[in-house]
């Protein structure tokens, strides 16, 4: 299983915002040149991440992105389910499948795929933006800052 682009995306915003102490709200532009990721792909991120209720999105010349959970109450596994929006590896109904009706393909996937959530889930956003990759987003932040 590979996660999308989307859901990657997704989690270095996260990631982004989640470490540093900056007041001012990080803009768009700053996470897109910081990973190399075009602007308008992670737009559609930052709107699902708003939807979600996981990031504040403030518009205007001093606008930006700010997260508005507490790292350690997001579970990566809540996150990538939500990002993927994946609650099957295989449909046998859209590609008519022979097997369909005798076949334990999609309800062993079925088992992996949960346990892969499942397993996700003893980890939270906190956990994932911790040393050593706490330090280098810090340091992404100053750099940044000092380029401005």
């Amino acid at each position: 299983m590979q996660l999308t682009n989307f859901t990657d995306f997704g989690l270095r915003i996260l990631m982004y915002l989640a470490k540093g102490d900056r007041k001012e709200p990080i803009k768009i532009i700053e996470i897109a040149e910081q990973f190399n990721v075009p602007r308008n792909h992670l737009i559609k991120v930052a709107n699902k991440l708003s939807h979600l209720g996981w990031v504040e999105t403030l518009r205007g010349p001093h606008g930006g992105l700010r997260l508005s959970i507490k790292p350690a109450d997001l579970s990566i596994g809540e996150a990538l389910r939500e990002l993927e929006n994946c609650t099957m590896l295989i449909d046998c109904e859209a590609n008519v499948c022979a097997l369909r009706n005798g076949c334990q393909l999609k309800n062993i996937l079925g088992l992996g795929l949960n346990a892969f959530y499942c397993e996700m889930n003893k980890y939270t956003l906190a956990d994932i933006i911790a040393a050593p990759t706490g330090g280098k987003i810090i340091e992404m932040h100053n750099n940044y800052i000092r380029a401005s």
